[in-house]
């Protein structure tokens, strides 16, 4: 882990943000449905260092689509630990995860921004309901798309519409708006 001063000034003020940001309650859910996925228990600590080595996560993905993390690392060494989370988000990314709700390695491994984690993997349960895993959901159903295909008879009847929002052009001319007189000033 990087050494990293405490902060002062700025530095403090957004750090002191970010912690206020985290949900015990959110945190809570992804956990319970973490486990209900992979069907292991959650491992020992706190929500950070249980998830810091990457391990849970890669079994998570791998629970979801098989053979997403060929191999899991299970060294103590720092490198290893980062490949594993790296390993999880190129799994999520092939998934379908879009990449900007997936989080940075930095984000777990240094506990820069653990709302991050978690809206990530709240991420990957909306993309799993998507899909269509039939087990335990997490997070709000993602949208899907409403494509519509309009005739030609459609498109032409829609020329011929005013809109009503559009506001009036009376009082206009080309030299722009007049309305009332020119303000006088002595």
């Amino acid at each position: 882990m990087a050494n990293r001063p405490k902060g002062y000034g700025m530095s403090a003020e957004l750090l002191r943000k970010k912690k206020t940001k985290r949900d015990p309650e959110l945190e809570a859910q992804a956990i319970e449905w973490m486990q209900a996925v992979t069907g292991e228990p959650y491992p020992d600590g706190t929500y950070e260092e249980a998830l810091k080595d990457g391990v849970y996560l890669c079994k998570l993905i791998n629970s979801l689509q098989p053979g997403s993390v060929k191999t899991i690392n299970t060294s103590p060494m720092a490198f290893k630990k980062m490949e594993n989370i790296s390993n999880f988000l190129k799994g999520c990314c092939a998934y379908g995860v879009n990449e900007v709700d997936t989080f940075q390695t930095v984000d777990l491994y240094e506990c820069q921004n653990i709302p991050r984690v978690t809206m990530g993997i709240i991420a990957l349960g909306r993309q799993a309901q998507k899909k269509g895993f039939d087990g335990p959901t997490l997070g709000p159903k993602e949208s899907t798309e409403n494509k519509r295909d309009f005739d030609q008879a459609a498109l032409q009847a829609s020329q011929a519409v005013i809109g009503l929002q559009m506001g009036s052009n009376q009082g206009a001319s080309q030299s722009g708006m007049s309305f009332g007189t020119t303000r006088q000033i002595q």
